[in-house]
């Protein structure tokens, strides 16, 4: 089995099923011996749901010592009950656990505006707190209780050295569907015994947030759910990282390799995708400007139909970055399709002699890389996206039936 969360010092965990899904584990525990310094960032949609609002008070001190999840229920747009439920999930981990409530960061996914199961959700949360266990296993089966229509579990793992110790950082995912940048339906939860001042742990996961899961899309959809939260409890024992020495941009260094590891598993499970699609923007004047490009080509659901359909309809890409509402100059624009750039559609705006039948060979790769490289600066960005297939629409089109 691979390394995951449960290889980190100090982190517990555990998944159980509680019925709110017929047969999927649908309640995730994750507990920190230690109180860790914590960080969080969650949805930028205004209609939100009440774990969200509840984990956004308990992470303004930069303390959180677990992590508990309900899949199967979104607990959105549910009222005061909600709310209630919400309260009453952090209440009982807390109490389970010997804790302050204020320690417990709440999350939910699911359907939106379904009574939510208060009574199942804090029976899952006592039986989960009697199994906690550090073998990785028990973090494996976390992984899989926060799942909704996903198709796999979402777990990844790093290490590296700081001041000689070995520090370990792991981390769980979810997203399949309503995936856009600024954060979609996804959840993820990463943990790291490293020890560092929590305002530096908040810069370092925004950062490293706006580069990779702000950086994906399925659907061009948000969502009322998303966050990243990640804890780090100290348990390597190293000097505290509180200044942005090399420790600090280690640590972002491999925070980012983690987080981009989870897009990427995210996006690779788009529901009903065939094709992961990774969008590089190069030459551009500023790295927002190069990210802007990659969201608007990302999200073209003319690019992405094109995919699915390994049609190589490359003028689709060219006219989604023109109206992405950055300046550049078409006549300097080089496109290229490939890993290693080997087809070259455009230089200098001008289409070269490669036919579109090198192309859709090109296509029907199960990843494919697409390079525009505007020749305007040094700046770059890089995202990733999935295909629109027909099989997208039967998910969404049956999801409450």
């Amino acid at each position: 089995m691979q390394n995951n969360i449960c290889d980190v010092r100090g982190i517990q965990a555990w998944g159980s099923h509680m019925g709110i899904k017929l047969k999927r584990r649908d309640l995730a525990l994750i507990y920190s011996e230690k109180p860790a310094s914590a960080a969080a960032v969650f949805t930028k949609n205004r209609v939100c749901a009440e774990p969200v609002k509840l984990s956004r008070q308990h992470i303004r001190d930069g303390i959180i010592q677990a992590i508990v999840v309900n899949s199967g229920n979104a607990n959105a747009c549910t009222g005061e009950a909600g709310w209630e439920g919400a309260n009453a999930m952090a209440e009982k981990t807390a109490e389970e656990l010997g804790i302050p409530k204020e320690y417990v960061l709440v999350a939910s996914t699911g359907l939106i505006g379904e009574p939510f199961p208060t009574e199942k959700v804090l029976q899952g949360i006592e039986e989960s707190a009697a199994k906690l266990s550090n073998r990785q296993l028990a973090g494996s089966l976390a992984a899989n209780a926060i799942l909704t229509t996903d198709t796999f579990a979402k777990e990844g793992y790093t290490s590296f050295k700081v001041d000689g110790i070995k520090i370990n950082m792991a981390g769980i995912a979810k997203g399949s569907g309503m995936i856009h940048p600024d954060m979609a339906t996804m959840l993820s939860f990463i943990v790291c015994d490293i020890a560092i001042d929590p305002k530096l742990l908040d810069k370092a996961l925004r950062q490293v947030v706006d580069k990779t899961f702000n950086m994906i899309t399925v659907d061009g959809d948000t969502s009322t759910n998303d966050m990243v939260g990640i804890i780090c409890n100290g348990m390597a024992e190293n000097p505290v990282i509180d200044t942005e020495d090399r420790r600090y941009e280690l640590f972002v260094e491999h925070l980012e390799k983690l987080c981009i590891h989870l897009s990427m598993l995210i996006v690779a499970d788009g529901e009903g995708s065939t094709k992961l699609a990774e969008y590089r923007v190069e030459g551009a004047r500023t790295e927002s400007e190069a990210r802007q490009i990659v969201r608007t080509i990302s999200t073209s659901n003319l690019v992405k139909t094109a995919l699915f359909g390994t049609d190589p309809n490359w003028g689709r890409i060219f006219a989604a970055a023109g109206r992405a509402g950055v300046e550049f100059d078409p006549d300097k624009v080089d496109l290229f399709f490939g890993k290693n750039r080997n087809i070259q559609i455009l230089k200098g705006g001008q289409p070269t002699d490669q036919s579109r039948t090198e192309l859709k060979k090109e296509l029907k790769s199960s990843t494919v890389i697409i390079t525009l490289v505007l020749n305007e600066g040094d700046a770059e960005a890089v995202g990733w996206g999935s295909d629109l297939s027909y099989e997208y629409v039967r998910i969404n089109a049956e999801y409450t039936t």
